[in-house]
Formats: structure tokens, C-alpha cells, sequence
């Protein structure tokens, strides 16, 4: 099993998630042709400065292609990654904006917060539908006048701040059903990129294997073993709920189980 000769090389970021059991989050494999389709619809965008949302399931890459259109943007600054649900609903907008000297317990300095460490680059809000409706309403209007007021300070601060935002869920329906601020969603709407699941993409499966296996052989000092043609085959037809984490998964502990013999079914702890 090898990428195909006219497919593109797996894209790599060396600034990606360092976890040691994290391959993952340093590599995206676009083989597939929904995968090209999408590929070719980000870099078209990344020029820009307008705001973009990535749609997708949990698991299938949608912070890696942010960080992916951020290099390809030329942005100066830093691509800033946070998750809308470890936002504190108490300190959440001194957390995005900052806050001064003594607004917060314990705080004897001001803090830039989040936007302002994103000044010049990119802040990339993870399940944005997360955050609260007030914070919403804040973040529109950050979006909107390109400055934030850092909480207790009397002064708007300006910044230059491309937002990407990712969500699992419809934002559409979340507008239907009054929990998604309508004007931040239409907002964001213009820009809209949609990662399929990992079952629509069947031509990445093999690959993305191959990679994550080679990866973690070369962590762990083994030698890469083969996928057997009965293992290529489940991997193939596996529904994927957990999409290419759940697939990193399964070919880490496969490669434990199986060693320096060849992967085969045995090997594969799929469930079902």
C-alpha cells in the first residue's frame, strides 16, 4: 500500500499538537476527490482576510486545514487555537479580550487576551456554538468594528484579527432554535468550507493509514509493518464514527498488537 503517484504529499505542520501519542494533528492526507475538491476551495480562500467556518464532525481535521490556510495566508502573526468549551462563562470576555490591573482576581498586570494574541494573524475559535449568547454579542461586535475593550478599560483597543471558527453541529438549526446569535451566523456564512466525514472520503482511508502508521513505527523505533489485504478491506468498509482520530486509534494499538508481524483483521479493534 503506497500514496498513489498522482496524488498530493501529505501536508505537514512542524508548529502542530506535539503530544508524543498525537500523530494526527501533524499531517492532512488529501487523496480522495472530495478531499481535492476541498483542498482547492481552501487555498482559493486563504488569501482573504473575511472570516471563515469550517464545518465538519468531530475528528476530521477541521483545525489542522484552518492552520493550513493560515500559512497559506501569509498572515504575519500567530494562528491562535482555542476551544469554545473550555471558555470560563465567568472570565470568558476577559479571556477573549483581556482585562486591566486588578479586574480579576488575583490580576496585578493587564492581559492581552486571546484577540489581542492574535493580532496580525489568526484566531481560530473551535466549536464556536459553545459560547455563550452574550459572549456571541461580543464577539460580533469585535469582528465587526476590528477593536475589542479589554474588560475595565474605558478605550477600544484596535485589532487585526482573521477569525476561523469550526462547528459539529448546524449552525442554522442552532439560529432556528435560539442559541446561535443570527447576525454572527450570517456573519460567518459567507465563507463556509464543509471537511467530509471520513466515510465519504474512502479514498483516504488507506492512505491516511499508511501515514499514521508510518509515523508512529517511526516513534515507537519499529519497523512498518504491512496492512494485510482482509485488514485493507475493513478499514475501508468501517463506518468511521470518530472519523481520522478514530482511525489514528485503531492503527496505533493494531501496530502494538501486531508488532512486526503483518496487521491483520485480529488486529484491528474495530467495534462491531
Amino acid at each position: 500500500m503506497s500514496f498513489a503517484q498522482n496524488s498530493p504529499p501529505p501536508l505537514t505542520f512542524a508548529e502542530a499538537d506535539k503530544s508524543p501519542l498525537s500523530i494526527r494533528a501533524k499531517a492532512l492526507v488529501f487523496i480522495d476527490p472530495l478531499s481535492r475538491q476541498l483542498r482547492e476551495h481552501a487555498e482559493a480562500l486563504a488569501p482573504g482576510v473575511q472570516p471563515l467556518l469550517i464545518r465538519g464532525e468531530t475528528g476530521t481535521g477541521k483545525e489542522l486545514l484552518a492552520r493550513h490556510i493560515h500559512r497559506l495566508s501569509e498572515r504575519g502573526g500567530l494562528f491562535v487555537s482555542l476551544s469554545c468549551a473550555a471558555i470560563s462563562p465567568q472570565w470568558g470576555e476577559a479571556e477573549l479580550f483581556g482585562h486591566t490591573p486588578g479586574t480579576q482576581r488575583g490580576a496585578v498586570s493587564s492581559r492581552a487576551g486571546w484577540f489581542g494574541s492574535a493580532n496580525g494573524g489568526t484566531l481560530y475559535l473551535d466549536e464556536i456554538a459553545d459560547l455563550t449568547p452574550a459572549l456571541q454579542v461580543k464577539l460580533l461586535a469585535a469582528l465587526e468594528t476590528r477593536e475589542v475593550y479589554r474588560v475595565g478599560a474605558a478605550q477600544a483597543i484596535p485589532v487585526d484579527v482573521r477569525l476561523m471558527a469550526a462547528s459539529s453541529i448546524d449552525l442554522s438549526r442552532a439560529v432556528a432554535a435560539g442559541t446561535f446569535n443570527e447576525r454572527l451566523y450570517t456573519y460567518l456564512g459567507d465563507g463556509q468550507l464543509r471537511f467530509p466525514a471520513l466515510r465519504e472520503r474512502v479514498g483516504d482511508i488507506l492512505p491516511l493509514a499508511e501515514y499514521f502508521l508510518g509515523s508512529h513505527a517511526q516513534r515507537l523505533g519499529m519497523a512498518i509493518p504491512v496492512i494485510s489485504l482482509e485488514a485493507q478491506r475493513l478499514l475501508e468498509t468501517h463506518n468511521w464514527p470518530g472519523n481520522s482520530r478514530e482511525l489514528e486509534n485503531v492503527i496505533h494499538f493494531a501496530l502494538l498488537l501486531a508488532g512486526n508481524a503483518e496487521i491483520g483483521p485480529a488486529h484491528l479493534e474495530l467495534p462491531g
